[in-house]
């Protein structure tokens, strides 16, 4: 028997060397070249040529090596992978196993959803096909279809991982691996594939589907083998003890256009097939806690507990139009580029579904502001998965029970909606007259029962119940009337837990403040942009001038105490003005005069790009009709000096909160935080409430609407309900 050649000592098989005599020693392949210098390197690479073994080496050594040098060499040409033991045969399928860093692989597959032709392509790649196998390949003709919920429950029972492939279509997807026990599974998957196709979910609602809409087969013969090949390809790299983080991701390539993108697939530690589906009830039952937080950041347009760089390098993997939680980040262009305006998606605070959600609205997507454009673009990610955790996914904690049988455990929901006795016996014309933001919903059943979440009381220590409808957005609809209405005013993320709270108290605050101003016409004094002293503001009015436009900026703050800016642009030419506004409030007034003014760059775009309100009455009337002269509470009150401010921030974001916390409860109100934070995501997200604060739409009920301005000396008298302003924020 012929005893097998013994394995000889050369480059990679993928490699080729040049040696220039007294300058270098050049190792090429198909990504570039490399230098090598060093003592005896001209000697000894030419020996390396894949002829030889360690026998023949020592043989050859030329004079003047000293084997103890030459075995250092190669050592270190050995560690930097560039020689390596190998039979004596080279092929070009070898060469490209020591591209890649393997073994040929000749492992075991079973093949699941392929025909004959795909086998053959497995076969081809040295694999071999048979039912007893190491790995599965699943090849299917959409993600979403619901035998796949079977497929991935029978390899978590064997623990055989599976590589999931859809060779056909203009557009293939590869991947991911599913490794039992280890990463997401095929339900963690699904989550995220769903939730970016909204439209075809309500279709499927609508018209009682359990799976995706069937689709039309799209194949092409050359794209379907080009995709067969890359699936075995990725299964025999697999089985050669390959692992790189992009087996964890979708992988798709477009024949439209020859792109190819990773989607990064993550598992969902919430994930009732492979995680804990009590994470968010756990949490919810938990009292929020806060901690000291030193402020890293308080440029641009807040006090942050981390650099906007490091939150955008945190969640930036949850940005993809099929496998993110973000569909999409892209700069707004429809503005001066000084208005640094980003825009994420979809906003699902509207609640629109099918057909309407479809349709352009000013707030229709979610977006971010901010003095630059790293700033602005991290906060359009931040709000978006900030609207995704305030999404209802079915996991809450939750109390099936009456108001009335919970008694002082519960917190009434007319204290938070504020609707006016007059509202509800009008809502029928109201809802027919204006926008989604204006509705105003049936009167709460006290008897009926429906489901409640436990919300953590700051002021009090302990949890108390809110309906759960008024917490989530997208909460089923219970029987009956329409009582109860989710809405974004309070939702905030942030860096850490005590940078959402602040936000989400700076917000209540703000929106109160703005509808004292609003609806009670009251004037107010004006921000001297000019005694600012920042040149981003300066550059800022330039902008608006070339446009055609002004900008000021009003004082609206309230009895809190807490700076509270609407900054305010019109047209100065032309009868139609389309005045438009955007609100700030923070404890440093320069941040707050910033976040007003970054806020009103970010409604612009749809107005320069012809927007006329579109679909919402209250939107469409505002930009057709309104102007100073008509609404001249609009403008600041000559009567009145400028207005000036104390900045009572600290460099601790914990101070921050209970200074806010302090300013509402001195005022009789009791502030609440429900933590939204998903585990799949890590953004902490909050939801702020504060009863008897109001949001900015329009919700007349008695209280501080009415009394607040005459406390402040604004008013001689509360405003009556009919004097009220028939002007609706639409924003």
């Amino acid at each position: 028997m012929t005893e097998p050649a013994p394995p000889v000592v050369g480059f990679k098989r993928h490699l080729s060397t040049a040696v220039v005599p007294g300058d270098a020693v050049y190792v090429l392949s198909e990504d570039g070249a490399t230098a090598l210098s060093g003592p005896h390197l001209e000697s000894l690479v030419p020996l390396l040529d894949g002829t030889r073994d360690f026998a023949a080496l020592r043989r050859d050594l030329p004079d003047g090596v000293p084997a103890g040098e030459a075995s250092g060499v190669l050592t270190r040409l050995a560690e930097a992978g560039l020689i390596g033991l190998r039979p004596v045969v080279s092929t070009p399928e070898l060469a490209y196993w020591d591209a890649v860093g393997g073994e040929p692989a000749r492992g075991r597959v079973a093949l699941l959803g392929g025909d004959a032709a795909a086998a053959d392509v497995l076969r081809s790649a040295g694999l071999t096909v048979a039912e007893d196998a190491d790995l599965s390949i699943v090849l299917c003709h959409d993600y979403l279809d619901e035998r796949l919920s079977e497929v991935d429950a029978e390899h978590r029972a064997s623990g055989r991982p599976w590589l999931l492939a859809k060779p056909v279509g203009a557009r293939v997807w590869i991947g991911p691996f599913f490794t039992p026990g280890d990463g997401p599974c095929r339900h963690c998957l699904a989550a995220r594939l769903w939730g970016n196709r909204p439209a075809e979910a309500h279709v499927r609602a609508a018209l009682g589907l359990t799976g995706p809409w069937p689709r039309p087969e799209v194949a092409f013969t050359p794209l379907t083998a080009v995709a067969l090949n890359l699936v075995a390809l990725e299964a025999a790299k697999w089985l050669a003890g390959q692992r790189y983080p992009g087996q964890r991701a979708l992988w798709t390539f477009d024949s439209r256009d020859l792109t190819g993108e990773r989607h990064e697939v993550r598992a969902r530690p919430q994930c009732p097939s492979c995680g804990d589906p009590d994470l968010v009830r756990e949490r919810t039952r938990r009292p929020v806690v806060f901690e000291p937080r030193p402020k890293s950041a308080t440029g641009g347009g807040g006090h942050r507990a981390l650099p906007p760089e490091q939150v955008l390098d945190t969640y930036r993997h949850l940005v993809s139009p099929l496998t993110g939680v973000v569909k999409e980040l892209r700069r707004d262009t429809r503005g001066p580029a000084l208005f640094s305006s980003f825009r994420s998606g979809p906003n699902i605070a509207l609640g629109r579904r099918g057909a309407e959600g479809l349709r352009t609205a000013l707030r229709s997507e979610n977006g971010g502001k901010g003095v630059t454009p790293l700033h602005a673009e991290v906060g359009a990610l931040c709000e978006a998965l900030e609207r995704h955790s305030g999404h209802h996914d079915g996991d809450e904690e939750r109390v099936r029970a009456s108001f009335r049988s919970l008694g002082d455990k519960a917190v009434h929901p007319d204290t938070c909606q504020l609707f006016h006795e007059r509202q509800f016996a009008d809502r029928a014309r109201t809802n027919a007259s204006h926008g989604p933001f204006q509705f105003v919903c049936d009167p709460f059943d006290e008897d009926a029962v429906r489901d409640w979440t436990p919300v953590w009381s700051l002021t009090r220590g302990e949890h108390r119940l809110f309906p759960t409808a008024m917490l989530y957005f997208g909460v089923p609809a219970e029987p009956g009337p329409a009582s109860l209405f989710p809405d974004s005013n309070g939702n905030a993320a942030g860096s850490t837990l005590e940078d959402a709270a602040l936000q989400g108290m700076l917000e209540v605050v703000e929106r109160d403040a703005v509808a004292l101003w609003w609806y009670n016409r009251t004037r107010h004094p004006a921000v001297d942009l000019d005694a600012s002293g920042d040149p981003w503001i300066a550059d800022l009015r330039q902008a608006y001038a070339g446009l055609g436009r002004e900008v000021w900026v009003l004082d609206v703050t309230s009895d809190l105490g807490v700076p509270v800016m609407v900054a305010l642009s019109r047209r100065t030419g032309g009868p139609r003005e389309a005045i438009m506004l955007g609100f700030g409030a923070h404890l440093d007034p320069a941040v707050a005069l910033r976040r007003a003014l970054t806020e009103l760059n970010q409604m612009m775009p749809p107005l320069l790009d012809g927007w006329d309100g579109g679909d919402d009455p209250d939107a469409v009337r505002w930009l057709r009709d309104a102007t100073v002269a008509s609404e001249p509470y609009l403008l600041p009150d000559p009567a009145l000096g400028p207005a000036t401010f104390t900045d009572t921030s600290s460099p601790d974001l914990l101070t921050d909160v209970k200074l806010v916390q302090a300013k509402l409860e001195a005022a009789g109100l009791e502030v609440f935080v429900l933590d939204q934070t998903r585990p799949d995501i890590g953004l902490p997200v909050v939801k702020v409430i504060v009863p008897g604060l109001r949001g900015f739409w329009a919700r007349f009920a008695p209280g501080r609407l009415y009394d607040v301005p005459v406390r402040l000396g604004r008013l001689a008298e509360p405003t009556a309900y009919d004097d009220l302003n028939p002007m609706r924020i639409f924003l």
